[in-house]
């Protein structure tokens, strides 16, 4: 990765992200020596233009900013680093550097699990029920998604919310696997329901079944 550390005497803003929540904790700079130490020890540091020297932040209230991923921008003189945060960011006790809570949705989490599932269908690891569907093939992962479906119903038109949570869950687990197992993510899913809330959408899918040129 190239980065221009000449346009500001030696350092770059360093714009801090949380990698799951994608809160942006901080800003703070970095030289070549505070952007090596960061690489090497997998702990953000940057140069205190304050103090002039190197600092490693969470080395005194036990905070660290622990990296991800670091990139740079168009033109290479701004770094986005993105972390996962032990507690809070800012010294005054904040979560981040205004004064936000860095909470993302829980719908995030649906990223995560298609990744733990993907996980799964790669290692095939023993003793895991997510690898017994993936090695008991599509139509019985398909037949489950089907079980929990109609249990998924069964509460929402006579269970209770808790009930109904639960099962909904099941059914969404099961979803992914059998996404998953035909190379395709929640993602994917996403992005069509995405593409339908377009305007336009409707009266195109209405003029390409009238023109028979609708997949």
């Amino acid at each position: 990765m190239t980065i221009d550390f000449d346009k500001m005497d030696g350092l770059v803003p360093a714009i801090i992200q949380d990698a799951e929540t994608k809160t942006v904790l901080m800003l703070g700079f970095m030289n070549r020596e505070a952007y090596e130490k960061t690489l090497a020890t997998g702990k953000v540091t940057f140069w205190s233009r304050t103090r002039q020297c190197l600092w490693t932040k969470g080395e005194t209230s036990g905070h660290y900013l622990h990296l991800v991923s670091m990139s740079a921008d168009c033109d290479h003189d701004t770094l986005l680093v993105k972390v996962h945060p032990d507690g809070p960011t800012c010294h005054t006790g904040t979560d981040t550097c205004w004064g936000e809570t860095n909470e993302g949705s829980a719908l995030l989490f649906l990223g995560q699990l298609q990744q733990f599932i993907d996980q799964r269908r790669e290692q095939m690891p023993e003793g895991s029920y997510t690898t017994s569907l993936f090695r008991d093939g599509i139509k019985r992962i398909a037949q489950k998604v089907g079980e929990e479906a109609l249990e998924t119903v069964i509460e929402a038109v006579g269970g209770t919310d808790e009930k109904l949570i639960y099962e909904t869950s099941d059914l969404l687990y099961h979803l992914i696997v059998m996404l998953s197992s035909k190379g395709l993510t929640i993602d994917d899913v996403a992005r069509e329901l995405a593409r339908r809330h377009d305007p336009d959408w409707d009266a195109r899918r209405r003029k390409a079944k009238a023109e028979g040129t609708m997949e």
